[in-house]
């Protein structure tokens, strides 16, 4: 028999969709490719550095039953936590999966890539305990607190790097394949099944809470020291003047804001710019033989629930890239 295809395997992050990274190393493992690397940030620091433990298949049956009411009381909702959720349940499971495992002495070789915020610098963990490297991994600002570690300040490595294909480039690979998470939106995509009942869904009861008590800490506890910080001199007593001829601008100029923008949405549109010029950029420089985007709109960056969902639409995109790419097992 001809010997198995060797490919390294960059993984990016996007929230809820990176559990579409499960779905791509079952088809990669199915259609009889040997994963000789992956590299990831974000959820993809996660789900591989679980499959290069050997752990990826106990937490998709783990993902793949949780509701939406399991969600809820899985994102442990904080506002004294420096982001919107402490991650700390998921990662108590992770820890529990992965079991003291340091990244060294796993089977397939594994970086996990963070941004060091305060040198504004790529971290690469190629050695350690997997679960800190992942949990660093997983720091995106405003959802989830960033950690310090020797002095650095780390978050998401998705910042500076969304698809970390240059940890690769030393491995002994016939091809690299890449899963971007943030591609073009498609129509037919992001748009959950209708509930039958009208209650609320836990997961908007809860974004409401948060945006509720949000609202309150800002008025009382944090507008002084905004204007303090940012206004115009006049200490507290206002944020200051915009420098704009607001006389010149008609009212008309601005429109409504749409009525189901939320806050998180606001903060998904934001960071899918950051990453989309970023990305860019990266995939000039490294591009990969095989690129598998999953659309952004295919559901949104907390909705935990949709596990088997987006394990499906990963399989499905995963061998249509397969299917229209050329690979071959090389020297």
């Amino acid at each position: 028999m001809d010997e198995p295809i060797r490919v390294a395997l960059a993984l990016g992050g996007g929230g809820a969709r990176g559990y579409a990274h499960i779905g791509v190393i079952q088809v990669l493992q199915e259609q009889g490719y040997e994963i000789v690397g992956i590299s990831g940030c974000s959820m993809g620091a996660l789900i591989g550095g679980l499959h290069a433990a050997g752990q990826l298949p106990a937490y998709t049956d783990w993902v793949s039953a949780l509701t939406q009411r399991d969600v809820l009381r899985l994102l442990d909702p904080s506002l004294k936590a420096r982001g919107a959720i402490r991650g700390d349940k998921v990662m108590a499971r992770v820890r529990d999966l992965l079991d003291g495992r340091r990244i060294e002495d796993l089977d397939v070789p594994f970086t996990a890539v963070a941004t060091d915020l305060f040198n504004r610098k790529e971290v690469w963990f190629q050695q350690g305990p997997v679960d800190a490297a992942i949990r660093a991994s997983i720091a995106l600002p405003s959802f989830i607190p960033p950690v310090m570690l020797n002095g650095r300040l780390l978050a998401d490595g998705g910042l500076m790097n969304p698809i970390p294909i240059t940890p690769l480039a030393a491995l002994h690979a016939d091809a690299t394949i890449a899963v971007f998470l943030a591609g073009e939106p498609e129509d037919h995509l992001g748009k959950a099944p209708v509930r039958e009942s009208a209650e609320p869904r836990p997961v908007d009861e809860w974004r409401e809470r948060f945006r509720r008590s949000a609202a309150r800490v800002l008025d009382r506890e944090t507008t002084r020291r905004l204007a303090a910080r940012f206004g115009s001199g006049r200490g507290s007593e206002g944020l200051g003047t915009v420098d704009l001829p607001l006389a010149d601008v008609s009212e008309a100029a601005f429109g409504e804001l749409p009525r189901d923008l939320g806050f998180f949405d606001v903060l998904e549109l934001s960071l899918d710019v950051l990453q989309s010029v970023v990305n860019r950029y990266r995939l000039a420089g490294y591009p990969p033989d095989v690129l598998v985007t999953v659309p952004k709109n295919a559901c949104r960056t907390l909705d935990f629930h949709r596990g088997a969902e987006m394990i499906e639409l990963g399989r499905t995109l995963t061998e249509q890239a397969l299917a229209g790419a050329s690979l071959s097992r090389t020297e």
